[in-house]
C-alpha cells in the first residue's frame, strides 16, 4: 500500500507508550504499528506548509518567502524572550502574537541527553518534551505569558543547557539526574519579576518510548539527496524513525517535504 502527502512532525499520545501518529493527507498512519517491518520512503517533492505552493523549504517547512513573512516563524518562537506582544507592540500580526504569547506558558527542566532548560506553551505539554526525546521532565515556573517565561530561560541557561544532544538521545546514552535537586539549585537565579510563578510542589513527568533497538552510530537521512530508503523501523523517539541499520530520520526537520511511503 503507497501513502503520499507532505510531511508535517508527527502526533503524538502520551499513553503507557507513546503513539505516534503521520498526517499522509489522506490517511493517518499510526507508525507503532510499523515497528519490525520493512517500508519504504521516497522523496517526490517540496510543499510549503503555510502558503502550500510547490516551493524550495527554506526553515521549518516554509518557503523562503513565508518564513520571512507569517508571524508563526517570527524571531520570538525560537527566542521567547524577544516576545513584546505584552507591551502590545506588534512583530508581524499583533493579533496572532497576542493569541500565543498572552497564554500561560511553562518553564521546565527536561533530561533527554542531559539536563536542559526549555519553555512551551502550557497547552503544549507533554507534546514539547516527547518531541525532544526527553525521558522525563519537570515544570519550575508557569509564566502568564512568553516574554516572562522566555527572560527566565535566559537567566537560567547560564546554569544549564538549553540544547539537545539528538546523538546522545538517540543512543540512550542518558546522565541519571535528579531534576527536583536541579529545580532547587536554580530558584535562586529566577529573576525577581517571575519569583511569583516559580512552582515549588510539581511532579516529575516519565515518558516512554517505543524503542526496540537503539542505534549505536545514529546517522541521519538525507531524503532530499538520497530520494529514497527502505528500510525496517526499530524504534521512534523525539520525532526521530529509528532503521535496524543506524538509520534516523528526522520527520520534523523534513517538513515541507512531499513523500510517498510504501508499506
Amino acid at each position: 500500500m503507497i501513502y503520499q502527502g507532505v510531511l508535517k512532525k508527527m502526533l503524538t499520545e502520551n499513553a503507557t507508550e507513546i503513539q505516534y501518529y503521520l498526517d499522509m493527507d489522506s490517511d493517518f498512519l499510526n507508525m507503532n504499528q510499523l515497528l519490525s517491518k520493512h517500508f519504504s520512503i521516497k522523496f517526490e517533492g517540496h510543499q510549503c506548509l503555510h502558503c502550500n505552493l510547490e516551493r524550495k523549504i527554506y526553515r521549518t517547512g516554509f518557503c523562503k518567502s513565508c518564513f520571512f513573512d507569517t508571524p508563526s516563524a517570527g524571531d520570538w518562537i525560537m527566542k521567547p524572550e524577544l516576545s513584546k506582544a505584552h507591551l502590545n507592540i506588534e512583530d508581524r500580526d499583533l493579533t496572532y502574537e497576542k493569541q500565543v504569547q498572552l497564554k500561560p506558558h511553562i518553564v521546565y527542566l527536561a533530561n533527554s541527553s542531559n539536563v536542559k532548560v526549555g519553555v512551551t506553551r502550557k497547552s503544549q505539554v507533554p507534546t514539547r518534551w516527547i518531541d525532544q526525546g526527553a525521558h522525563e521532565a519537570l515544570e519550575i515556573v508557569e509564566a502568564p505569558n512568553r516574554y516572562l517565561a522566555g527572560i527566565t530561560e535566559v537567566a537560567l541557561k547560564a546554569f544549564v543547557a538549553d540544547k539537545t544532544n539528538w546523538r546522545k538521545m538517540l543512543k540512550n546514552d542518558i546522565e541519571e539526574v535528579n531534576l527536583i535537586t536541579v529545580r532547587e539549585q536554580l530558584k535562586q537565579h529566577i529573576p525577581d519579576e517571575v519569583v511569583p510563578y516559580f512552582l515549588d510542589n510539581s511532579k516529575e513527568v516519565h515518558l516512554n518510548f517505543p524503542v526496540l533497538q537503539y542505534p549505536e552510530k545514529p546517522k541521519s537521512l538525507q531524503l532530499e539527496k538520497t530520494l529514497s530508503y527502505q528500510g525496517k523501523l526499530v524504534g521512534i523517539k523525539g520525532q526521530y524513525l529509528i532503521f535496524e541499520d543506524d538509520t534516523v530520520f528526522n520527520v520534523r526537520s523534513n517538513e515541507g517535504l512531499v513523500v510517498s511511503i510504501e508499506i
